[in-house]
């Protein structure tokens, strides 16, 4: 069975290269989040403030794979 991801809503505080943010969750943890292998090859980027969905794995809370925008 392979492992349960976790689904959440994050905010951009940082852009720290092009494929790397840093995001604030609702609860005000911030955690690292890295684009999906979609979005590289798309060449998506994000600005400070957009919401994003992320992927998260139980295993580790200080990572996150960016999926897409979320809706408002």
């Amino acid at each position: 069975m392979p492992d349960a991801t976790i689904h959440a809503v994050g905010t951009i505080l940082e852009n720290l290269n092009p494929v790397l943010y840093r995001v604030a969750m609702p609860n005000g943890k911030q955690v690292l989040a890295h684009l999906s292998k979609q979005l590289t090859e798309a060449k998506a980027t994000f600005e400070v403030g957009q919401r994003l969905v992320l992927e998260l794995t139980a295993f580790d809370f200080d990572q996150a794979r960016i999926l897409r925008l979320a809706e408002d």
